[in-house]
């Protein structure tokens, strides 16, 4: 059984949103193929090609001109400063984040002193898309009680494997690095802040 402005979202998103090649839809979450175990190996194999460290003076430096100020000098011409600027970032929001790779998530999840809830979707689910805003909201009641870590399964598809995540969305409460409690599918407001309330003792 579907709430009914749950169906109405997911009509909303056109859907349930599943690439049918992909994933079997439900009317809660979607369940993928065990094609992953495949790209995994395929992802392990490029990554370590590509972390492979030329040796000293192989490689010249490289400037992104993308990074780079033009500047116009009287005549009309353009002229690139050089070197190229230095953009630094800051993190919107303290309580949730995206997860960057394997490291980024053993030091912000597995590691924080704080309960953090796991949040693995993928941008062809429609049922994540209802869940994930829903879930930020309710974690941001809590005032820092609690982060929420966001793992795209497509990218970090050795972490869904890992943590037998069959199907999207699939939430995990970790306290203290372990797994203490998970659900899968869409929940409502209430349902979620139960979940919280029970991770945060």
């Amino acid at each position: 059984y579907v709430r009914s402005d749950d169906r109405r979202a997911l009509d909303r998103q056109g859907g349930l949103g599943c690439a049918s090649l992909r994933s079997h839809c439900r009317e809660f979450f979607c369940l993928f193929p065990s094609q992953m175990a495949q790209r995994l190996l395929l992802r392990r194999f490029l990554a370590s090609v590509i972390s492979r460290k030329p040796s000293q003076g192989q490689w010249p430096p490289l400037t992104s001109r993308a990074l780079q100020t033009p500047q116009c000098s009287p005549g009309g011409l353009t002229v690139t400063p050089n070197p190229a600027r230095t953009i630094y970032t800051t993190r919107i929001s303290l309580t949730t984040f995206n997860i960057q790779d394997g490291p980024d998530f053993q030091d912000r999840v597995v590691n924080s002193e704080t309960p953090v809830v796991v949040d693995f979707h993928a941008q062809w689910c429609g049922p994540c898309k209802i869940l994930g805003p829903r879930l930020e909201k309710m974690v941001a009641k809590q005032h820092g009680k609690v982060v929420m870590a966001k793992v795209d399964i497509d990218d970090h598809t050795d972490l869904a494997i890992e943590y037998e995540v069959s199907a999207v969305p699939t939430v995990l409460a970790m306290k203290n690095g372990d797994v203490v409690d998970k659900f899968v599918g869409i929940k409502d407001e209430d349902q979620l802040e139960a979940f919280l309330k029970k991770l945060i003792g």
